[in-house]
């Protein structure tokens, strides 16, 4: 049976594209600019703000409406078709105030095809937790036999690319995915996990 990796935020729910929505409402500014236009993450430059504000802004979202986020409607149609045929793994970077909502969330959205749920800090001053695992790369490195690793950070798929594994840059805005869409990105893991 095939593994797969699987990040959570932005690649099996909207986290990004929920968060932006509400944040342009929360502060109740005039913004031009749209989902689409985010072609930097963290957005904090192209909305003016500092990244201090973006990443307080982002963990109250995850605090108030975390538990609320839907799944990608795309991803979650391909997980009723053909999850049952993989082992998933989660690998998700969220701060430490955040990982057992994120493993809520997880399983009550996708729980009858995920077997792990794991997690590399995204660092907040002042949560005092001690971390073995800083990077996706050094907590993937533990796992064997991982056939596909997906994720919509760049960075993270140029680090998992280098052990050998199967990366898939998940289409966002903010990264030069090769795919147009989200349907496109599926017929190429499904080619993939055909061999």
């Amino acid at each position: 049976m095939k593994i797969i990796v699987w990040d959570i935020d932005d690649v099996l729910n909207d986290l990004t594209k929920e968060w932006f929505t509400s944040f342009s409402l929360d502060i109740n500014i005039t913004c031009s600019l749209k989902f689409e236009d985010l072609k930097e993450n963290p957005p904090h430059n192209l909305l003016g703000i500092t990244e201090e504000f973006y990443i307080k802004s982002l963990d109250k979202f995850r605090k108030e409406q975390g538990h609320k986020l839907k799944p990608l409607m795309e991803t979650l149609s391909w997980f009723e078709r053909k999850g049952d045929r993989y082992f998933h793994i989660a690998l998700t970077a969220t701060p430490f105030f955040y990982v057992p909502l994120s493993a809520e969330w997880l399983f009550n959205n996708y729980g009858k095809w995920f077997n792990s749920f794991n997690f590399v800090p995204s660092k907040r001053e002042g949560d005092g937790y001690r971390y073995r695992f800083s990077t996706k790369l050094s907590l993937i490195k533990l796992f064997r036999n991982i056939d596909a690793f997906i994720d919509d950070n760049e960075s993270n798929i140029e680090d998992v690319s280098t052990i050998g594994v199967k990366t898939f840059l998940f289409p966002r805005p903010w990264n030069k995915s090769q795919y147009s869409s989200v349907n496109e990105f599926f017929e190429d893991l499904d080619r993939f996990l055909a061999y």
